[in-house]
């Protein structure tokens, strides 16, 4: 099995500093649900693995997330793609839990879900601590300049010395899919 973990927020979704607390506030980043049904049909599972601290600061409930999830799931459907599961955290950074970003408890949490090992599987995201977590699982970090992929860039070019960069997920993917085909 081919297992692809994406962030969402800035990578799926276009991504707010003030959070995407409605369901009516979240909206595709062009080209990005497609760029899913891809990876679908070329036999990767999908699993979103999203920092969602919003919860944990009372901006909105896990009712307003579930119903930002179902938003997405119908939007993923209209174009013939799904996600195998979301993960998040709904943790404040104060709270220091294991499972936020970066720290890789999500990601461990991912990999006993689907009885697969995390070596080498793409994590797309749009900042320093998708890619950081990333690298301590042994994923393969892939950065996209959406969402706050530029200023992350701009912020960490060391840190981020060989990881790839694309423009947003659906480059992210043709490329993947290219190397993948190469081999």
């Amino acid at each position: 099995m081919s297992l692809v973990i994406l962030d969402r927020d800035g990578v799926i979704n276009y991504d707010s500093d003030a959070y995407i607390k409605s369901a009516d506030e979240w909206k595709a980043i062009p080209g990005s649900l497609e760029a899913v049904a891809q990876l679908n049909r070329s036999g990767y599972r999908v699993v979103i693995a999203s920092n969602q601290s919003g919860v944990g600061r009372g901006l909105f409930d896990l009712a307003a997330l579930e119903a930002i999830h179902e938003k997405m799931y119908r939007a993923l459907a209209r174009v013939n793609a799904h996600v195998d599961a979301v993960f998040y955290c709904p943790h404040r950074p104060e709270d220091h839990c294991r499972c936020r970003k970066p720290e890789p408890g999500m990601l461990h949490d991912i990999a006993r879900r689907f009885s697969v090992r995390l070596s080498g599987v793409p994590l797309v995201g749009d900042a320093r601590r998708d890619i950081e977590a990333a690298r301590r699982v042994g994923a393969r970090p892939i950065l996209v300049l959406s969402g706050k992929g530029r200023h992350t860039l701009l912020k960490n070019r060391l840190f981020l010395r060989g990881v790839e960069v694309h423009a947003n997920l659906a480059v992210a993917v043709d490329a993947l899919l290219a190397q993948r085909a190469s081999r």
